[in-house]
């Protein structure tokens, strides 16, 4: 009989139990995040400095909720990132069932905030949460969305994001093994968004 898990509340150790997953030691398996990175355009840092300023401006005015995240923060991230572009595409809010293992038959349930294809490959999942919730929280979640693609022998990434910080992951499916990047973040005090959208472009450009 299969057992339905809610994808907002599967955690870590749950997960890698139930698939086999493992955290990769090796620091190269993910090394796309901080190596190689592409330059920002003086339109890109413009528009990010606007997209940090007005998120700082929310946060005067609580409280901020996901969509209101999605809305002044990931959106606007996409787009400078040139994500709405050919041969790119968006389908925000898509549901999603993943069957975790054939041998328990689990399934996770839930919606992904964005999806970002390139001849259907699954590049980027993107996970908004409130803006007072740890990203942490959301990691369990995406890499269960990660673990749902067709792509066997090439690699997935994702980003999870509560507005104000900001990780990366990448999860190789026919290895089981998945990796984090270091957190951004941006109350320090340059703005964070311009690695992040570095990282974002260095990623498209890999799939």
């Amino acid at each position: 009989m299969t057992q339905t898990l809610q994808a907002a509340k599967i955690l870590l150790n749950e997960l890698e139990a139930r698939t086999g997953l493992r955290e990769a030691i090796d620091a190269e398996f993910f090394s796309e995040w901080r190596q190689d990175l592409p330059d920002l355009d003086d339109w890109e840092r413009q528009s990010l400095d606007r997209i940090r300023a007005g998120f700082f401006n929310l946060l005067k005015q609580p409280p901020l909720l996901e969509n209101t995240v999605r809305m002044s923060v990931l959106d606007p991230l996409l787009f400078t990132a040139g994500l709405y572009l050919a041969p790119f595409f968006a389908r925000p809010e898509q549901s999603i069932s993943i069957l975790l293992s054939q041998e328990d038959t689990t399934e996770v349930e839930g919606r992904m905030d964005a999806l970002v294809l390139k001849d259907q490959l699954w590049f980027l999942v993107i996970e908004a949460k409130r803006a007072g919730i740890s990203v942490e929280e959301g990691v369990a979640q995406l890499l269960a969305y990660l673990w749902g693609t067709e792509q066997v022998d090439r690699p997935v990434f994702g980003l999870v994001t509560n507005g104000h910080s900001f990780l990366f992951a990448k999860l190789l499916k026919s290895e089981k093994c998945y990796a984090l990047s270091d957190l951004f973040a941006l109350r320090r005090r340059e703005n964070e968004l311009y690695g992040v959208v570095r990282v974002i472009k260095q990623l498209a450009a890999l799939s």
